[in-house]
């Protein structure tokens, strides 16, 4: 599924897209479970569906996608952990902005070799606020700062406007972008008439290790292809339920 044009776009540029996970009804039933799975939140914030891959079994079999696998395993080979996930349910009119920002930052691993999935779950463009990425900001950890503002995280890169000018990530629902833990990425309020929500899946190959070991201690792992004889991960089997009331999300892992 990725191309050798692809894999050299996301080694140059630090991303590739759109790749095609979902077609017709299929869009419907995954925009319906998660439409059910954020009604059952209730009143929660609209990004409180955070690593509940190895709790709700509808967004186990979303991460253990095959066609979703099948991209990954061209970044990151044969064998494939999911250490987390994150709805980004950014309503019609919200006013928070996620600033340009390194996820690797926010994790302890070695070696950094995260892989993101952004699957839409509604069209994302510019309107509504889809995500933007820096192209080629990936080399490296670039400065950054504390951000006590509204937004969404804590923290964003120095100076981004330096490394370049934004593209927008624009996507179909149903289809899915990949990008690298390094990438500068972010995005505006969402001033449109229109929910944008999408769907982050984290992957990494089994030789990533958590270095902090408290902040390891909350993560929920699934092998979702090959296998893992690195020792380094807890795995958890695909759950029977299909709730979010009552299972708490263990951990916060970026922003959207």
């Amino acid at each position: 599924m990725l191309s050798s044009e692809d894999r050299e776009h996301y080694d140059s540029q630090g991303y590739c897209a759109p790749f095609q996970a979902y077609q017709g009804a299929e869009v419907k039933q995954i925009r319906a479970v998660m439409d059910r799975l954020v009604g059952e939140l209730g009143d929660r914030d609209a990004y409180a569906i955070n690593c509940y891959q190895a709790r709700v079994q509808s967004l186990w079999d979303i991460c253990s996608h095959p066609p979703i696998l099948d991209a990954v395993e061209g970044i990151l080979g044969p064998n494939i952990i999911c250490w987390a996930s994150h709805l980004f349910n950014k309503q019609a009119g919200d006013t928070r902005s996620v600033p340009w920002h390194q996820d690797a930052v926010f994790w302890s691993f070695a070696p950094q070799n995260t892989v993101t999935v952004w699957l839409a779950i509604d069209d994302a463009d510019a309107a509504n606020s889809a995500l933007e990425f820096i192209p080629g900001s990936h080399t490296e950890i670039l400065q950054w700062e504390s951000n006590a503002g509204q937004d969404v995280l804590d923290r964003q890169v120095v100076g981004a406007e330096q490394y370049g000018s934004g593209v927008v990530n624009e996507l179909k629902a149903g289809q899915f972008s990949l990008h690298h833990d390094l990438l500068l990425h972010g995005s505006k309020p969402n001033r449109s008439d229109r929910r944008r929500c999408g769907f982050t899946i984290r992957y990494c190959s089994p030789d990533v290790r958590a270095t902090d070991v408290e902040w390891g201690r909350g993560i929920e792992a699934i092998v979702v292809r090959g296998q893992d004889d690195s020792g380094y991960w807890t795995h958890h089997p695909r759950p029977e339920g299909d709730t979010i009331v009552g299972v708490n999300g263990p951990r916060s892992v970026g922003g959207n």
